[in-house]
């Protein structure tokens, strides 16, 4: 009942509205330039390659502002203590809150790659490859999770809302930035370790990695990173990346519910 009126308010917030118009607009425009533009060829295409870029840096972006304020604004509003009064342990208000979250955003890339479908077929028919499905809906859950999470520890909206473009910042543009600048002093061996251990430590990252493996196309990453490519590609490294997948989800969500029961005992 929860995740129902949840999944309501959020699908009704003109936020969400404009996020769905966002990624139809984009998906189709990109569909549209690189079917007249390019011929329709297997592999690591500019296609994929757009698609890939536009999911990896926008959506993070609306599923950590909204899904942040989403909580912060139950908790300004007062509307997550009148939930006390209720039946409801705070583990689930935190899982309603994440299904009700996830599920909009989910329906949201649905509708847009409905219309990537429909616009493709009539230029001649486009493929979305299975495997970026999978990587956009690991993408979801993953920073739906971390949304939440920063939601609880904001409390107030606008302090989620900073809180939010500050760790979008951090994750997809400083600590590239960073590298770039230990890549300068540092030698190229120490550089691939820095860079594998972001790996492990950026969902982006991790997402985009996970992408390159599972799609077959780990030789755009290089001979610098053979060894754990070929990790990777091998099953245990594909229980791993599983695993370690699951840690993401997870341990924001239980690291929101404790936050959520130290506030309520201050």
């Amino acid at each position: 009942m929860f995740v129902k009126i949840e999944l309501k308010q959020i699908l009704r917030s003109r936020w969400m509205q404009l996020v769905a118009f966002l990624f139809t607009f984009v998906f189709v425009a990109i569909i549209v330039i690189q079917q007249m533009a390019l011929p329709d060829i297997e592999g690591f295409t500019r296609q994929t390659a757009s698609f890939l870029s536009v999911l990896l840096f926008l959506l993070p972006l609306f599923i950590l502002t909204i899904g942040s304020m989403s909580v912060a604004g139950d908790i300004e509003s007062g509307w997550l203590s009148l939930l006390k009064t209720y039946p409801m342990k705070r583990m689930q208000y935190i899982t309603g809150k994440y299904v009700a979250t996830a599920l909009a955003f989910l329906l949201v890339i649905v509708v847009a790659f409905g219309f990537v479908l429909a616009v493709g077929g009539l230029l001649g028919g486009v493929r979305l490859p299975i495997v970026l499905v999978m990587l956009t809906l690991l993408c979801i859950i993953i920073f739906v999770s971390l949304g939440i999470l920063l939601g609880v520890f904001a409390k107030t909206r606008l302090f989620a809302l900073a809180l939010s473009l500050v760790v979008w910042s951090l994750l997809l543009l400083l600590i590239s930035y960073a590298l770039m600048a230990i890549g300068a002093v540092v030698p190229g061996h120490f550089l691939q370790k820095f860079i594998i251990i972001t790996i492990h430590i950026n969902p982006v990252e991790w997402l985009r990695f996970g992408y390159f493996i599972f799609s077959n196309q780990a030789s755009v990453l290089g001979p610098a990173f053979y060894d754990v490519t070929r990790f990777y590609l091998s099953p245990l490294g594909q229980v791993v990346y599983g695993i370690i997948t699951i840690l993401w989800i997870v341990l924001p969500l239980m690291l929101a519910t404790k936050l959520l029961k130290e506030g309520e005992r201050r």
